[in-house]
């Protein structure tokens, strides 16, 4: 089905999802199978043969999370770095330089600096929240990428999308958006000029916290001409490297997705909720939250969002061992790595999520805490968290 002159949340539940013909059922079949019958020699029925090659259930989640973004291909994958590699070593080549951000996921710099970088692609790091940064580190000739998180993890810094697509199309780079953080629901990076755009999906878009996986979606018109195929080249690297998400994982996914938009504007309540509380505490020395007039990126993402997100990160005041301590203390959020789950998760990422780069620019301060905030009742999730920080 085609939707794309529907509002999201009807694409969320009917793109790539029309009901079975033979039977009706208005949900997509699970087809866990590895292989298909063929009519003959190379007779495929429609086109599928082997599922690592296509699976209708992935068909239909990559059809879907393409017309959420407003692309024209949409790529499943095993998990969010499985995504990533697709991208950075399906598109770029040794010689070629690309630019990640400072407040980097730990993941993303970890494949960047330890698997990309000695396959032979040179990288360099700037602020996303300034795009004459982005500038700054332009190899002309060389750099053919420009990766941003917008906002980024775990600071919440943000990316002015447009600006940058800019600047990386007039030197021939690809700009690809992570928008794991915002969701489909409240960011569109291409409509504002991105190439390309990545979701970690084990996130907000699977939403539960019982499913690993991540999707690209390769805008219609990519900007650069040396790129125009890199739709192409990416299903290439898909297929040839068969790290794709499965029939089940697929299907989690969908079921996340018909449900986004209520769950994220759910989200961003509470998350709100949670800024206030924090805002009222002299031991929290810094908040990082766009939703903030004081936040240096407020103007732009109140321009490209929706609304500013359900991840809240703050320090405070008596250390790091003060913030591990209060980590500990909590009942009802759940202290778990990850993020974009119905519960609410907290994490001390310099030990965890982003123990990968410490020692490196990228190291986070060690009094920070990361909060993913849930949809439970917003009342309950303060009083546990002013009971743990005390």
């Amino acid at each position: 089905m085609s939707s794309s002159n529907h509002g999201f949340s009807t694409r969320a539940i009917h793109a790539g999802q029309e009901p079975d013909p033979r039977t009706g059922a208005v949900v997509p079949a699970i087809y866990q199978t590895s292989t298909y019958k063929q009519d003959g020699v190379g007779g495929l029925r429609e086109g599928y043969e082997y599922s690592r090659s296509a699976n209708p259930t992935r068909t239909a989640l990559e059809q879907c999370i393409a017309e959420l973004e407003g692309g024209a291909r949409g790529f499943a994958f095993a998990s969010g770095l499985a995504a990533e590699d697709a991208i950075l070593r399906g598109l770029l080549r040794p010689g070629d330089h690309m630019i990640i951000p400072t407040d980097a996921y730990g993941g993303t710099f970890r494949l960047v600096d330890k698997i990309v970088k000695p396959w032979g692609v040179d990288y360099s790091l700037a602020k996303v929240a300034h795009a004459d940064a982005i500038r700054g580190e332009i190899r002309p000739g060389v750099t053919k990428l420009v990766w941003v998180e917008t906002p980024t993890n775990p600071l919440l810094g943000i990316a002015d999308i447009a600006a940058i697509a800019a600047i990386a199309h007039e030197a021939g780079a690809l700009l690809v958006v992570d928008n794991t953080f915002a969701s489909s629901y409240l960011q569109q990076p291409l409509s504002l000029g991105a190439d390309i755009v990545i979701h970690s999906t084990t996130k907000y878009a699977g939403g539960h916290s019982d499913v690993v996986g991540g999707a690209v979606v390769v805008a219609e018109h990519v900007a650069v001409p040396a790129f125009e195929d890199a739709a192409e080249r990416i299903a290439f690297h898909q297929n040839g490297l068969g790290a794709v998400s499965g029939p089940m994982d697929s299907w989690l996914v969908l079921r996340g997705l018909k449900t986004l938009s209520l769950r994220m504007e759910r989200h961003c309540d509470n998350a709100e909720r949670i800024v206030q509380v924090l805002q009222s505490r002299r031991d929290v020395t810094n908040i990082y939250y766009p939703g903030l007039d004081s936040h240096p990126g407020h103007d732009i993402a109140a321009r490209q969002m929706k609304r500013f997100g359900g991840m809240v990160s703050f320090q405070l005041a008596g250390g790091e061992q003060h913030a591990v301590d209060a980590i500990g203390r909590t009942e009802l959020w759940t202290l778990g790595e990850s993020l974009g789950g119905v519960e609410s998760l907290i994490e001390h990422p310099g030990r965890m999520t982003h123990a990968s780069v410490a020692g490196t620019e990228l190291e986070v301060p060690g009094d920070l805490i990361r909060l993913s905030v849930g949809i439970e009742d917003a009342e309950d999730l303060v009083a546990d968290l002013e009971q743990a920080l005390g």
